[in-house]
This record gives structure tokens, sequence and C-alpha cells, in this order.
């Protein structure tokens, strides 16, 4: 199958410039400024950007709370992800307690092999730190997974400051990278029984028990862990300026340390949890005030930033219903996974806080590193992954659930102005998003990553 991309302008970190891009048999086979060559589907590509397939560092697809499971699971979510540009997700397989490493890889191939529209791979969620666990590790990397993830927070998957320690060393000496959600636990623990002993019980409340300090405590103390480890680590889901300083500050310590954040940072405002449908923006971090929005935007625009997930972790308004009297009980997560592109288009390359070569970084090529793919994903270059995205930036329109391809009533992103979204998607060489619609499903394969290319060491 060969497919020409032509008149578009080619954007990659290093810069752009018109050019046509010639893919065969999965592969970039030419790049250059005018290709005259047969192909069997001509794409035109005129005022439109052509970059490397996007990458969502951060989703969750079928995943059980134990009280609900999510509202997308594979099918849904990662139809949802390429029309909007992602044609890799990395999400989370969770081992919970009792559970195998290998136990919860099983479970995550079963829940996405053949059900896939986007390509996708594994972080490992580890509920648990002990011999038998560390036994697996080993294995995982085998498996194409050179990524894990641990939890200050929550029952069912905190772990201990010395198992973080611990794990830290043993994975980072074998080419990997821990994220970690940071906030103070007993904190936030406290801080939620403080509201509802005001009879503070609805989604205002949320924010009110995790502040910038909770969050910035909770980096604080990974950036002093990974000192002494000396392993890298990643910050999951940054959402605080106090937060973004942590890290900046380690980094000048010589800390290796990669942050990721998500849109609803540079977006979304924590008055909206006092609108009507509010538990819809109850999400862990929370929404921020205008200055965490202002340094995440700075961040990104400096680099100190590295890449931007979604933390997409839909539930429908039945579900979010759940805490209707105690804010407490809400399921933690929104939907985001389609807009991501556009809305790093239209809040921070249109309105001048980043270039589309920073674009390019931020959604692509610098998580292609982090996390094994690169140089196959994350960069338009021959002979890399023919994963590649036709952006059209004049393409103004409203964000609505309705439009969208997730499975959940709502959008924590509902009436949001976009200027432009992906027009075209190719997947593995296939075309299978054409003028914004899905004409080819379930065609996403497993990414099987290699250890980590830690470009910050």
């Amino acid at each position: 199958m060969r497919i020409l991309i032509k008149n578009g302008t080619v954007v990659r970190s290093t810069g752009r410039k018109k050019a046509d891009v010639l893919v065969k048999d999965g592969r970039i086979e030419k790049i250059a400024p005018a290709i005259e060559e047969n192909a069997d589907r001509v794409i035109d590509a005129s005022d439109c950007y052509v970059f490397a397939g996007f990458i969502d560092t951060h989703t969750h697809f079928d995943l059980d709370l134990g009280t609900t499971v999510t509202a997308d699971d594979f099918e849904t979510g990662t139809k949802a992800a390429v029309v909007g540009g992602t044609t890799t997700v990395l999400d989370f397989a969770t081992q919970d307690h009792g559970m195998t490493m290998h136990d919860a890889l099983d479970l995550w191939h079963k829940k996405a092999d053949g059900r896939s529209s986007s390509n996708y791979g594994f972080h490992m969620a580890v509920s648990e730190w002990n011999d038998a666990r560390k036994a697996e590790v080993d294995d995982m990397f085998k498996a194409g997974i050179s990524s894990f993830k641990m939890y200050m927070v929550y029952d069912a998957m905190k772990v201990s400051d010395g198992q973080i320690y611990d794990a830290q060393k043993f994975i980072g000496a074998r080419g990997g990278v821990i994220g970690v959600h940071c906030e103070n636990y007993d904190v936030l623990q406290a801080r939620i029984a403080e509201e509802k002993a005001k009879g503070h019980m609805d989604p205002t409340a949320h924010p009110v028990t995790r502040p910038q300090a909770v969050e910035a405590e909770g980096v604080a103390r990974l950036m002093r862990i990974a000192e002494l480890s000396k392993a890298p680590a990643w910050v999951v889901h940054l959402s605080t300026a106090d937060g973004l300083e942590e890290v900046k500050r380690a980094r000048k310590r010589g800390i290796e340390v990669y942050a990721e954040s998500c849109p609803q940072y540079f977006t979304l405002d924590v008055k909206q949890y006092a609108e009507p449908d509010g538990a819809k923006y109850v999400m862990s971090p929370p929404l921020r005030e205008a200055g965490d929005r202002a340094a995440i935007l700075d961040g990104m625009k400096k680099k100190d930033i590295d890449f931007i997930g979604t933390d997409h972790c839909s539930f429908t308004m039945a579900q979010k219903a759940m805490g209707k009297d105690d804010f407490s009980k809400i399921p933690n997560g929104g939907a985001g996974v389609q807009n991501r592109a556009e809305l790093v288009y239209t809040y921070a390359v249109e309105t001048g806080a980043i270039t589309l070569e920073q674009m390019a970084l931020l959604l692509s090529e610098r998580a292609a590193k982090l996390f094994g793919m690169y140089p196959k994903k994350g960069v338009l270059r021959v002979g890399a992954d023919a994963d590649i995205v036709v952006f059209d930036p004049n393409d103004p329109h409203t964000i609505s659930w309705e439009t969208n391809l997730h499975a959940c009533d709502n959008s924590p992103y509902e009436g949001i102005k976009a200027s432009g979204r992906t027009r075209d998607v190719i997947l593995n060489g296939e075309l299978v998003v054409e003028n914004g619609q899905l004409v080819k499903p379930n065609c996403g394969r497993y990414v099987f990553r290699k250890p980590c290319i830690r470009y910050r060491s």
C-alpha cells in the first residue's frame, strides 16, 4: 500500500517545511519537496500541517475501580483517540492487590487486543512492591513494558516512600522509569474530613481538599527520593505552579525529572466546580487557578514540561451521581483523549505560548523517546513507522460530547471553541481517518517498547 501526502507543511521539533511524504508498506519511504510517484492513494494536505502521529502518555480504559468501571473501554476510547490524531495510547495495566504483574498484563491484553483503533502500549501500575513483584520486572521488559507507575494516594494503590525508593533503584538500573501520582494522602484525607464536618458535600469541596500544597509536597518528596535513589523520576499529570517549581528546583540540583501535564490544567478553571454539572470536573488533581494555568503554559514554552497526556478516565453522569450527596464518592476522572491536539493547538500554539515545533515535541517526540518507541515512532523521518496526522488549522468548531466518539454523556470541554482539528490519520501505513471520520476501525497494534531513552540524563 502506497500513500502519498502532498502539499502539506511537515512539522518536526527541528523545524517545519513544505514537503511531500510517501508511505509504503507501513513505513515512511521518502520526504521531499515534490514527490511525483504513483501511489494507491494521494492525500492533498494543502494548508494543513503534517505531524508524526500523536502519543497519549496517560489513559485509563476499562478500569475497574471496585465501585464502578470507566465508561470507555479500548474499543470506544481508541476510536476517540485516533480521530483526535492519537496513533498510540499508553494505558495503565493495573496490578491490584493479590494479583501478579503477569496477571495484570494478560488481563490488559484481553481488554485491548483486537479491539483497538489506535496502537497501544501499557505502563504497569504497581500496588505492591516486594520480592515477588521485583522478580517479575525483567519479564515485563521482555514483554515490551519499560515504564511503571506508583501512587502516593488511594487505599487500593498506595505504596510507601521506601518502596518508591527501592523500586526506582531497581527499575532505573534496568533502563526503566516510574511515574508517580504525587499528593500527600494523609493531608488530603484530613482535609476531606474537615470539609465533610462543615457539611460541605458538593463538588466545590473537591479542590479545597487538594490545594496546590498537597501536590507540591508530594512532588518535592518524590524529588528527594529520586535524589537518593539516583534514578529518573516521572511526575504524572502535573497541575500546579508550585509543583512545577519543585521540578525545576530538583533539576537545578542535578535530579533527572520528567514532567507530564494535561490540557485540563491549562484550559479549565476551578470555578467550574460550582456549575450545575460540576461533578463532571471531579478529577485528581483537580482543576486549578489562573496562575497555575499560566505556569503550565510557561512550562510548556520553556520545555520544563516534557509531554502532554490526557489522563482520560471517563464516567457517565449517572456514574458521577454516585457522589451526589458526598463529593468524595464521585468517581474521579474525565474524558479528553479525542480533544488533546486541538486544545494544544488552539490554546497553546495559537495564543503564542508554544510553537508548532514544540507541539510536535509535547505530543509525540519526547514521549516516543522516554517510553522506548523512538525513532520508529514520534518523528517524521525515512524508515519510521507510518503513523501520520494531517492537522487542519482552519476548521473552527465547538467541542461536544455529542460529536465526540467517547462513550460517556459529558465532556469537561463541552462548549469550548477550537480553531483546528485532525483531518486525516494514517496508522501503520493505512488511512484510518479521512476528513475527520473513522473509516477503518480496529487497526491498532500492540507496541513493544524498548528501554527508555533518558534524554535528560
